[in-house]
């Protein structure tokens, strides 16, 4: 009798540990600053957005920034946006260079030559591409490729899928085959030198992410956006797919905090819920994973006196 006690017992110890939530510290290398989007229902809780101006958007994502322990943040978007949110989160943010979903494009590759050896931008990404109908391994994006790779400045690139109705809507040139993560691997092949992430894991191109993944040791992946949007077996059949392939230590998280500050929490909860992740693959892909990718100890040690 005693013999099954002591079993329960430590089958118990072992559940609580599994299901222990994260506390420690979270990088999201996936967010987006800009205008505000009054009363936007959440997609996925269906509420309106929380934010209902600019300011309330960027002080909302600051605190929910905090709240959660995320002590760095990549974002993307308007200049003007970029500026007022790094100045507003000081070393918390990183800044990247854009071009998205709804028109705006990247800057010419001299500008973005000043502002990565500035240090005004670190990152390129989000390069949504295909919101424009564009292949990132054709030749319109060679010349920042060699910006990118130069600098060795990380470089994120959506792939899978958008909004549904994108195509009716914001986007008329997008199309499905354009989020195929193998469409990379001419771009990569050519910059062997680039880090470059799949932002979205490529979902729900899961066996063409495990390949890429596989064959270019580079290259890394953020579950932005899936982890709270898409229904929760959905994500956790695809992440556990991904740990299962082993690339548990180059999956990253990513919120993709659009105008809804409250998907940054939503997002954690999508990771940390995952009943097959021990604490040690969540302190991976919330932290460890990214802050490899990202060099951190590296600069640290570079800015050391």
């Amino acid at each position: 009798m005693m013999r099954a006690f002591w079993f329960a017992w430590l089958m118990a110890c072992c559940f609580l540990a599994q299901a222990q939530s994260y506390r420690g510290p979270i990088i999201d290398v996936h967010l987006h600053v800009g205008r505000a989007a009054p009363g936007a229902p959440n997609p996925a809780t269906g509420k309106p957005t929380t934010a209902n101006t600019d300011a309330e958007r960027e002080r909302l994502t600051l605190e929910q920034l905090r709240k959660h322990n995320v002590v760095l943040g990549l974002v993307s978007g308007p200049d003007a946006a970029m500026a007022s949110m790094r100045k507003a989160g000081g070393d918390r943010i990183r800044a990247g260079a854009f071009l998205d979903d709804g028109g705006n494009s990247l800057p010419p590759p001299e500008t973005l030559r000043r502002a990565f050896a500035s240090g005004q931008l670190q990152v390129m990404g989000e390069i949504g591409a295909q919101y424009h109908g564009l292949n990132p391994s054709d030749p319109w994006f060679e010349p920042y490729l060699a910006l990118a790779e130069e600098f060795d400045v990380p470089v994120g690139i959506h792939t899978g899928l958008g909004p549904p109705g994108a195509p009716y809507h914001c986007c008329p040139k997008m199309t499905v085959a354009l989020g195929n993560p193998m469409l990379l691997e001419p771009m990569l092949k050519r910059h062997p030198k680039l880090r470059v992430w799949l932002m979205h894991a490529g979902w729900p191109y899961l066996q063409e992410t495990k390949a890429i993944l596989y064959l270019y040791p580079q290259v890394y992946a953020d579950v932005a956006v899936i982890d709270w949007i898409i229904p929760r077996a959905e994500f956790h059949d695809y992440l556990k797919a991904l740990m299962t392939a082993g690339f548990g230590d180059r999956l990253m998280f990513g919120s993709d905090q659009m105008v809804w500050p409250e998907a940054i929490g939503q997002a954690i909860e999508g990771v940390d819920s995952a009943p097959f992740l021990d604490a040690a693959q969540k302190r991976a892909i919330f932290h460890d994973n990214a802050a490899r990718f990202l060099r951190l100890e590296q600069a640290r040690a570079r800015a050391a006196p």
